[in-house]
């Protein structure tokens, strides 16, 4: 999923919400979650380890 750069959320750096690795500028291969009400979003490398825990909608605590 994209993130939509015309978006009005904050001006919140992002940050890969699994290991922390800050995003420069939007990242258009990170993938996004919504969970519990919030956006989250996880780099590459994280996605990738857990994609199938992602495709199962496991909310990102399980993994």
């Amino acid at each position: 999923m994209q993130l939509n750069p015309e978006a009005t959320e904050t001006d919140e750096t992002i940050a890969c919400a699994r290991c922390g690795t800050p995003a420069d500028g939007a990242p258009p291969t990170w993938t996004c979650s919504f969970e519990n009400g919030r956006r989250h979003y996880f780099c590459d490398d994280c996605a990738r380890a857990n994609i199938r825990s992602i495709e199962g909608r496991l909310d990102s605590a399980w993994w």
